[in-house]
């Protein structure tokens, strides 16, 4: 009966090992290198100037999260700059060597990527701040930006009167600026987009406006994030009309 037992207790122990072995070429062996489990209650970090967390701004689409695919992109070559840089800047103006630095900062920006998030944020950006929506507006821009148009939706409430924004399309979404200064990534992007916008009083009748007029406008923002943040969602900091 021993020298059973003893067979059966070498065939278990080689099959405890076997198992073991094939399980950790599998799941591998810990380093202390590895990230920390995702934790979906943990505060995120903030953007630009402590802005408040946002998933609705300036979205640039990622398969992984912004740091991430930083990590893991490589160095764009000289080459791969140019080709993104095509449509955007002249080459060797000084909007293109300024792109070239924020792509050398950040691998992950796409000048194209960018823009097409940019008219999304526009356009969200007008609608709230027609609509007086305070909530979304503090989502989309900087703490700043969002003091200054908070006062003119309060004056506007005060007088009693309501704006009716309509945009009609954006005609062209140009980048003029770029600048990357103490890890911050700023682009200033000129929007030239067609709008109907009316004023009513609290009796309903306008007082100011067109509903028949389309006007040109030609809006220049600029959009900030930093480039070590997790998110990868830009925050409107500054506004100006070239009208």
């Amino acid at each position: 009966m021993s020298e059973v037992f003893d067979i059966y207790t070498l065939l278990f122990l080689v099959l405890a090992v076997v198992i073991f072995l094939r399980l950790r070429s599998v799941l591998g062996r810990r380093t202390g290198n590895e990230r920390p489990p995702y934790d979906p209650y943990s505060p995120s970090e903030n953007s630009v100037g402590q802005h408040k967390s946002s998933d609705t701004v300036v979205d640039l689409p990622r398969g992984r999260t912004h740091s991430q695919q930083a990590e893991a992109e490589p160095q764009p070559s000289a080459a791969d700059i140019e080709a993104r840089l095509e449509d955007h800047a002249p080459k060797d103006s000084d909007l293109a060597k300024a792109l070239t630095e924020v792509m050398r900062a950040d691998p992950t920006f796409d000048p194209d990527q960018f823009l097409e998030g940019a008219k999304v944020a526009y356009e969200m950006v007008i609608a709230a701040f027609a609509e007086g929506d305070e909530a979304t507006l503090q989502q989309l821009v900087d703490d700043e930006v969002f003091e200054s148009f908070r006062r003119s939706m309060a004056e506007r409430q005060e007088r009693g009167e309501r704006v009716e924004t309509s945009l009609i399309a954006i005609n062209k979404a140009d980048i003029i600026e770029a600048e990357v200064k103490q890890g911050v990534e700023q682009i200033t992007v000129r929007f030239t987009s067609e709008l109907i916008t009316l004023v009513r009083d609290s009796d309903g009748d306008i007082v100011e406006g067109d509903p028949e007029t389309v006007r040109d406008v030609n809006d220049i923002w600029t959009f900030a994030r930093e480039i070590s943040s997790r998110d990868p969602n830009w925050q409107l900091v500054a506004t100006q009309t070239a009208n």
